[in-house]
């Protein structure tokens, strides 16, 4: 415990609660599924880059997707499966644990207008599909993809520098296995109400205003297939969504509870479950919902594994 009114400069993470043993199960099982995620990601942007069958603006903004993701794992998940292998706590200065929490929350922000922009993409290709070309052109979805990055890079500066100026005199230790913003609060010994309503609403922006162009893309998706006559024309228009759909459902769900609350010092344990959802399962799941239903991706894959086949055989 520290002394009043001096400031922590450093951190202990507290990680995982439970024996060696489970900590071995839990490094081996989050190791698997972060590994399967950097090689099913790296396997979607090698494919989006090289065939030419995939230079579409579905697949660039899936390839964009792809990087944001890897990225936002690596900021996390190497760390915390260190902590595990680690007999006691692990030590982060303040310096490292804000450019980690910059890091996620700008990443994380550039992914929720990556997931709307898909929605208008989606929109565009089944209620406008003789548009489309037209509309999402190579110069709008560049433009999309710059105004994502640097629209999260810039919205997480001052969440983070307003995190950063707190003064930390109740204790040095996170209930966490990152930087959690919501653990930093509740060491901090300032009167940070006013800041955490700040925060709040700005998560709130975030994830609701990216959220709101998403329900009405697929509102008016769902409308126009609902006025396809036949059975086969409604399941091939819905199957262009049906991924993209299904990812949103998973990744507005889980990231709800961390990001928009206006008490940030939750419950701890189930704080760690929904950042596990967020950090380790959905990233492991998306690379898989978005290629292993998709026949034009599949067919790509199927070639090149073909030609690294022949090759390797020769």
């Amino acid at each position: 415990m520290l002394k009043n009114y001096s400031s922590a400069i450093e951190f202990y993470l507290l990680g995982f609660p439970g024996s060696k043993e489970l900590h071995n199960i839990l490094f081996a099982t989050f190791f698997f599924f972060y590994s399967v995620s950097l090689i099913a990601n790296m396997v979607i942007i090698f494919m989006v880059c090289v065939d030419k069958r995939l230079q579409t603006p579905m697949y660039f903004f899936l390839g964009h997707l792809s990087v944001l993701e890897m990225l936002t794992t690596t900021v996390i998940v190497p760390l915390m499966l260190w902590g595990l292998l680690l007999p006691g706590m692990q030590a982060i200065s303040l310096t490292a644990c804000c450019v980690q929490l910059y890091l996620y929350l700008s990443l994380g922000t550039s992914e929720f207008i990556l997931f709307a922009a898909m929605a208008v993409d989606r929109y565009v290709a089944v209620c406008n599909p003789l548009r489309y070309n037209i509309v999402m052109n190579s110069h709008t979805c560049l433009w999309v993809v710059i105004v994502s990055w640097v629209f999260g890079f810039l919205f997480e500066i001052w969440p983070v520098y307003a995190t950063s100026h707190l003064t930390f005199c109740k204790s040095n230790v996170l209930n966490h296995f990152y930087c959690d913003r919501g653990q930093l609060f509740k060491l901090s010994c300032d009167n940070s109400l006013f800041t955490e309503f700040i925060l709040f609403l700005m998560a709130a922006f975030v994830l609701f205003g990216s959220l709101s162009p998403t329900i009405v893309s697929y509102l008016y998706i769902i409308s126009t297939i609902l006025k396809i006559p036949s059975g086969s024309g409604r399941w091939k228009a819905f199957s262009t969504c049906a991924s993209h759909f299904t990812c949103v459902v998973i990744g507005y769900s889980s990231c709800l509870f961390l990001f928009v609350k206006p008490k940030q010092t939750q419950a701890a344990e189930y704080n760690r479950v929904a950042s596990l959802m967020v950090l380790v399962v959905t990233p492991f799941l998306n690379p898989f919902i978005f290629t292993l239903r998709n026949d034009k991706f599949m067919e790509v894959f199927r070639d090149a594994a073909k030609s690294c086949y022949g090759l390797l055989k020769a």
